[in-house]
């Protein structure tokens, strides 16, 4: 590498963010850029480990070590290539990805890890910038033609990849338009949407066709789709939402967090959405749910001016070290606090909803809590013990049900006959993402289960090698960790 003792020179940095005052004024993303200097000097933090654990931890295989030294260098553009070949789409992932990368950091074992996340950001921007991101259309067209259904993190890489390879490939996504979750879930306050639709305008040079506003199974049905196409990729995301059953579940103002995120970024887009308004505007909010999906729903809360807004959370209070029974370099379940979090939300740990109370008007007024306990039996799941006396009842005029996802949808899975695993994902092997049914492949949160963006890109781009096998009896196509190679 080139500062081979740069880890000992120079301390983590990441970019920081506007005050809190200012940025809940508005939905813009509020990182601060570093100096180039400073972020050479992350750069130089990479040690030059013998075995770099980083590519373990990133399920694209990303060259990190690699492009870090190029950043130390000052080679931006080089970075970029050792990026691109790998990740398709590190404009997302430098923005949303929790980074298992920087767990897995060698480095990590007793400092702070290398900041892989931002480095990786700050490459794919200044590649933007310097107009380095540019259209590569194929240079050959195979007859072959692939229907990609859904547009999101899973599609858009398993497209693009397939577009490589010289098939015609088409998008179908069933909004108004293409991104998944990452238009109409992620808030743009961590991701504004003109980065996916500078993406997507490469995409579409490239020779990609996208049609919006269809739903597979409905609008087309599923079989005549797998008849006008040599192969299909279903990229769908993970949207079956989990519910909360109890009494007064069906009240005005308990409402699940796709629902309200999804309207929120049609509003702030200008785009017309259905059914009734919901906002949090001079309300006391609870969100209900700890994880990425609720510490979104925080954030637009307080955009939107909220009185109040609570987070509940019925699994205890993780550490903020590394649990004893979660050694590195795999994932810790430690305490995370997000930006929206520091926005003045206040938490709550081992706490379950009991009950929603409603007004005369079916309007939710309150809920109700008790305080539980997980009790630990040897060999078995923990048991979930109410802890008596604990009962609260709390003002709350919109309560946010942000508890993941149970499944993806299933009509195009029912039509063609594919089967399901025991968790309601289409059934396909990761060894070649096929489907019980020839030339239909599976990738995404409709193969694995709600995940990660990275992960998504991964299965994508995964995906793609077998479905070019599939259809060309080879493939030239990247698996994880290579780059990007043409069809010769």
């Amino acid at each position: 590498m080139g500062k081979i003792t740069g880890f000992l020179e120079f301390d983590r940095k990441v970019e920081k963010y506007a005050p809190v005052d200012e940025r809940i004024q508005n939905y813009k993303e509020f990182t601060l850029p570093m100096k180039e200097k400073e972020l050479k000097n992350q750069g130089a933090r990479c040690m030059d480990c013998g075995i770099p654990f980083c590519h373990s931890g990133c399920p694209l295989g990303n060259l990190i070590p690699d492009f870090n030294d190029s950043v130390y260098k000052g080679k931006w553009e080089k970075a970029a290539e050792i990026l691109h070949a790998t990740n398709n789409f590190p404009e997302f992932t430098g923005r949303l990805c929790p980074a298992p990368c920087e767990e897995a950091c060698v480095l990590g074992i007793n400092e702070d890890p290398v900041s892989i996340e931002n480095i990786e950001k700050n490459i794919v921007e200044t590649a933007f910038q310097k107009g380095w991101v540019v259209a590569d259309p194929p240079e050959f067209r195979t007859d072959k033609k692939v229907a990609v259904v859904g547009s999101g993190p899973a599609g858009l890489a398993a497209a693009q990849q397939l577009n490589r390879a010289g098939h015609s490939v088409t998008v179908f996504e069933r909004d108004e338009k293409p991104g998944g979750l990452l238009r109409y879930g992620i808030p743009d306050f961590k991701m504004e949407k003109h980065v996916i639709d500078r993406r997507l305008e490469i995409l579409k040079e490239e020779g990609i066709e996208f049609e919006c506003g269809i739903h597979i199974g409905i609008d087309i049905k599923a079989e005549v789709l797998h008849k006008d196409y040599d192969a299909i990729v279903l990229c769908g995301g993970a949207t079956v939402r989990r519910n909360l059953p109890i009494k007064g579940a069906d009240l005005k103002g308990v409402v699940q967090a796709m629902d309200f995120l999804g309207q929120n970024n049609r509003r702030v887009d200008g785009l017309k959405f259905s059914g009734e308004e919901i906002k949090a505007t001079n309300k006391n909010v609870i969100v209900i749910g700890g994880g990425d999906t609720g510490s979104d729903c925080i954030g637009t809360s307080f955009r939107q001016g909220a009185t109040s807004v609570s987070n509940f959370e019925i699994m205890g209070k993780a550490t903020a070290e590394r649990p004893e029974d979660q050694p590195w370099p795999f994932w810790p379940m430690r305490l995370r606090t997000s930006s929206s979090h520091k926005e003045g939300a206040e938490r709550f740990f081992s706490i379950s909803t009991k009950e929603f109370i409603g007004d005369k008007n079916g309007n939710l007024k309150s809920l109700i809590t008790v305080n539980v306990a997980w009790e630990k039996i040897p060999g078995q799941r923990p048991v979930l013990k109410e802890i008596e006396g604990t009962e609260k009842e709390w003002p709350c005029e919109l309560a946010l049900l942000a508890m993941g996802f149970t499944g993806s949808e299933m009509t195009i899975a029912e039509q063609l006959g594919l089967e399901a695993d025991p968790r309601t994902n289409i059934k396909a092997s990761v060894k070649d993402y096929k489907t019980n049914v020839p030339g239909v492949f599976v990738a995404g949160d409709q193969r694995r289960g709600q995940s990660l963006i990275v992960w998504a890109i991964s299965e994508g781009r995964q995906a793609a090698y077998h479905v070019d096998t599939y259809l060309m009896g080879s493939s030239y196509l990247p698996l994880k960790g290579e780059g990007d190679l043409p069809r010769i």
